[in-house]
């Protein structure tokens, strides 16, 4: 993920700040993400209102909000086994 100045805006940002604040003051920047993009104010959109202390939270609550446009691919774990009736199971094979 590019953040496209983003970052350096929310660690120039004056905290403690809320939700709605860096909407306002930085919903207009763009992530580039994999699979597209998707501009900051419908990132935190997707998030409950809260008060961030640090530029650390500010960005730990964007990285976690992003879309799956921000994932290779969906679902895909190369560690875990695909859980029984997932979607995302390969087809069975018999030998």
């Amino acid at each position: 993920m590019l953040l496209n100045g983003t970052g350096d805006v929310i660690d120039d940002y004056d905290y403690p700040a809320t939700t709605e604040e860096l909407i306002a003051d930085c919903g207009e920047h763009t992530l580039e993400l994999p699979n597209g993009s998707e501009q900051v104010c419908d990132v935190l959109d997707r998030i409950e209102s809260e008060t961030f202390e640090t530029p650390e939270d500010a960005r730990f609550a964007i990285y976690t909000a992003v879309s799956d446009k921000a994932v290779g691919r969906v679902g895909y774990s190369d560690r875990d086994p695909t859980p029984v009736g997932s979607p995302y199971s390969p087809d069975a094979v018999s030998f």
